[in-house]
């Protein structure tokens, strides 16, 4: 699991830099690559986060923005804001994570790598998010449930 956490650092690392240059998420990776060293598995699981973060981006900012009370996403840091489309990320599209995984390593690397506030932050959004979705999965899921059978 530790390897994990390393990907997910070298992750948040890759999708911030992204944010200020014009490259694509391969280029971004073998340039981070190209000076520093992790397991195999790292850098798979790193690379699975840096190009369905970034692919995904405007959907889980609407996400993000959409469960994120009174915070644009142009007043959050660049750091909080690729730590949550990360995590988010994971939610949507990694059904191995449980979420409140994606949510505590999401924390820990808020207070790792942001500012003082960033862990709470950070926490706030994803539970809320989070909620959201159940909400949604379980409203769809009783729904099809309900529906009459197709004669």
């Amino acid at each position: 699991m530790q390897e994990r956490r390393k990907a997910r650092e070298v992750a948040l690392q890759v999708l911030y830099s992204l944010n200020f240059v014009t490259l694509d998420t391969e280029s971004a990776q073998e340039l981070f690559w190209g000076n520093f060293v992790a397991p195999k598995s790292a850098r798979e699981f790193a690379a699975t986060l840096i190009s369905g973060a970034w692919s995904h981006r405007e959907e889980l900012d609407r996400l993000i923005a959409d469960s994120s009370d009174n915070w644009s996403l142009g007043r959050m840091s660049k750091v909080d804001i690729s730590i949550l489309r990360m995590a988010v990320f994971e939610f949507l599209y990694c059904d191995d994570i449980p979420p409140k995984v994606s949510i505590n390593e999401a924390v820990d690397l808020g207070k790792a790598f942001g500012s003082e506030n960033s862990g709470s932050f950070i926490n706030g959004i994803l539970d809320a998010l989070h909620l959201k979705l159940q909400k949604k999965h379980a409203d769809h899921a009783v729904h099809t449930a309900t529906r009459p059978a197709k004669a």
